[in-house]
């Protein structure tokens, strides 16, 4: 994969026609599931499918006057930076709030790459076309913004500051929960194999130490590469590589830790009681922020970490 800046200006007229036509059928799709309850929202969402296929075509005009026939293939999913769009089938539901958050997103993200390939290119023409893309893709923005308050039955609702909290989402609590989850969970194993194989405390002490360490480092890697920020809204890389790296070395800190206690059971029962604690407060994090149901959250993270928990007892007591 290549990041946005490592595109040449063909290539990021190609890429911009795959991601017009693309955000097109969504928004055809976002009508399509809305058009019983929602009408009017329905109908925004049509005239934006059919804004964003004018686009297509402008840019298929200029990219023809500029470098012929042949258009090569380059998605979203190609380069680095971008996040990829759900289709509608994919999500569990469809109401008018996730609707409404996943088309900001999606103009939030499409008038940053259309700024920043603006500012990239020499050519006067495409960069005018890309800065009136931009612009227009704001203005799609304030629509989704305005779509609940205008179109949404029932009482009046209070504005949410939905950039706030997404910002604050993106680049802060998903890295945190990703380090947080791989740093309590995959280091479960390791620390009570460990435990259990040697019936010595201390060595459960050095063997959680070093995985937790490792683990926070990799992962602090990993997300520091995987995404430069630029597209995608999520932030400078390194600050979330730092979080992602620090929350993982947390998580696998936090059930290690009891095995200072000299007396093997009582920290095997300590480093048991840390790791509920761990699954609890990960379960709690995905329903705040994630919009996912509690009882769902607690038993996928519970279920997941008692396999790991019983996969390291097992293989140490073998």
């Amino acid at each position: 994969m290549r990041t946005i800046d490592e595109l040449t200006e063909r290539e990021v007229l190609a890429l911009a026609i795959s991601a017009e036509e693309e955000d097109g059928r969504i928004y055809a799709d976002f009508a399509e599931r809305l058009r019983t309850d929602y009408p009017g929202s329905a109908k925004i969402f049509e005239d934006m499918s059919a804004e964003e296929n004018e686009h297509r075509r402008s840019l298929i005009d200029l990219y023809v006057e500029k470098f012929g026939n042949h258009i090569p293939l380059i998605r979203r999913q190609d380069v680095r930076g971008f996040s990829t769009r759900r289709p509608t089938w994919q999500l569990k539901t469809l109401g008018i709030d996730t609707v409404r958050q996943s088309a900001r997103q999606m103009e939030i993200e499409s008038s940053r790459f259309y700024r920043h390939a603006a500012e990239r290119t020499s050519d006067a023409a495409i960069r005018k076309l890309l800065g009136d893309l931009a612009e227009v893709e704001d203005g799609h923005e304030r629509a989704a913004e305005n779509m609940e308050e205008k179109h949404l039955s029932g009482g009046k609702r209070e504005e949410e500051d939905d950039s706030a909290r997404r910002r604050f989402v993106l680049r802060i609590v998903q890295p945190g929960l990703v380090g947080l989850m791989d740093g309590s969970v995959s280091t479960l194993a390791p620390v009570f194999a460990a435990a259990f194989a040697t019936h010595r405390s201390w060595n459960a002490f050095l063997v959680g130490l070093a995985a937790s360490i490792g683990a926070g480092i990799s992962m602090g890697f990993a997300e520091a590469l995987s995404d430069d920020g630029k597209i995608s809204g999520r932030g400078n890389p390194l600050l979330r590589g730092l979080i992602t790296g620090a929350m993982t070395t947390l998580g696998g800190i936090g059930h290690t830790l009891p095995y200072l206690i000299t007396d093997f059971w009582t920290a095997t029962y300590a480093a048991g009681c840390v790791v509920v604690v761990e699954l609890a407060a990960i379960s709690w994090i995905r329903w705040r922020y994630m919009d996912s149901h509690l009882l769902t959250a607690a038993f996928q993270v519970m279920f997941g970490g008692a396999l790991v928990l019983a996969c390291g007892v097992l293989i140490g007591s073998s």
